[in-house]
């Protein structure tokens, strides 16, 4: 056999080799990732994601009564061969974020709050029947202690939202229910149940399905003023609350990451069994 055939014979022989335990170091390493990949599947899965975002349109109600959106055409799928709008809005308009800087001096901005503050365990109480009867309804610390009754202690980090069925009422006049003197009416998180969970677990966040933490009547804000500055936020204007379990599911938050922002409008969604 001639030198060069020898060389080559050795190169196919490395080459054969090299495949081989190339191959089984890739089958190896596939056996042992497929356990956490199947579950991670499963995971995923086995969840059911629901969204809690209103849709955002300039006729939206905010709480102050006007339009905080407008939508300019800036190009054309016609003129331009593709679509571009221009959005001008308010911060707090449709489903959105108070970050702490909202109702602080000094608090997180929008941008600020922790990645990790985003995605937590949600725990929802259900006020429906107390709100049906009277749209002053507040969530009380009763409340909250007759959820831990049936489910057990809040988890730690999470949010807790109140779910007074007023969702429902986005698209007419009742979302807002402003009287004649201009006094508006829905529910809210009562002062007293925001300094409980700041006593008694570490819940990061607090939401409602309604345009305000504070009840409709309220003139001072007490809830906003209590809560926000010690770097928890909350959400406003939240839907489909009603579809979710009380405890065990988890809710992801995707706020605006704004320089300086007060807070934004955002997708807020939760996955649950």
């Amino acid at each position: 056999m001639c030198h060069h055939c020898c060389i080559e014979t050795v190169k196919k022989r490395m080459l054969s080799r090299r495949q081989f335990f190339g191959a089984a170091a890739a089958t190896t390493a596939a056996i042992a990732l497929a356990p956490s990949v199947e579950a991670r599947s499963l995971t995923v899965t086995e969840a059911k994601p629901v969204d809690l975002t209103h849709e955002l349109y300039p006729d939206f109600p905010t709480y102050f009564g006007e339009p905080q959106l407008t939508v300019t055409p800036a190009f054309t799928f016609a003129a331009d061969g593709f679509n571009g709008n221009t959005w001008t809005l308010a911060e707090h308009t449709g489903t959105h974020m108070d970050a702490p800087l909202h109702f602080s001096e000094d608090g997180q901005s929008v941008a600020e709050v922790p990645i990790g503050h985003l995605v937590v365990p949600l725990s929802v109480i259900d006020i429906r029947d107390k709100a049906a009867g009277d749209p002053d309804a507040q969530v009380t610390p009763d409340d909250i202690t007759a959820w831990k009754a049936q489910n057990g202690p809040l988890p730690d980090g999470g949010c807790v939202a109140m779910n007074s069925g007023w969702d429902a009422h986005v698209a007419t006049a009742k979302f807002r229910n402003a009287g004649s003197d201009g006094t508006m009416h829905f529910p809210g998180f009562h002062l007293e149940t925001a300094q409980m969970l700041m006593e008694e677990s570490t819940t990061i966040g607090i939401g409602v399905d309604t345009l305000s933490l504070d009840y409709g009547p309220s003139g001072d804000f007490a809830t906003h003023y209590a809560w926000l500055p010690t770097n928890r936020w909350g959400l406003e204007a939240l839907a489909n609350l009603g579809a979710l379990p009380a405890a065990g599911a988890t809710l992801i938050v995707g706020a605006p990451k704004v320089r300086a922002g007060t807070g934004g409008p955002c997708r807020v969604f939760a996955l649950a069994a």
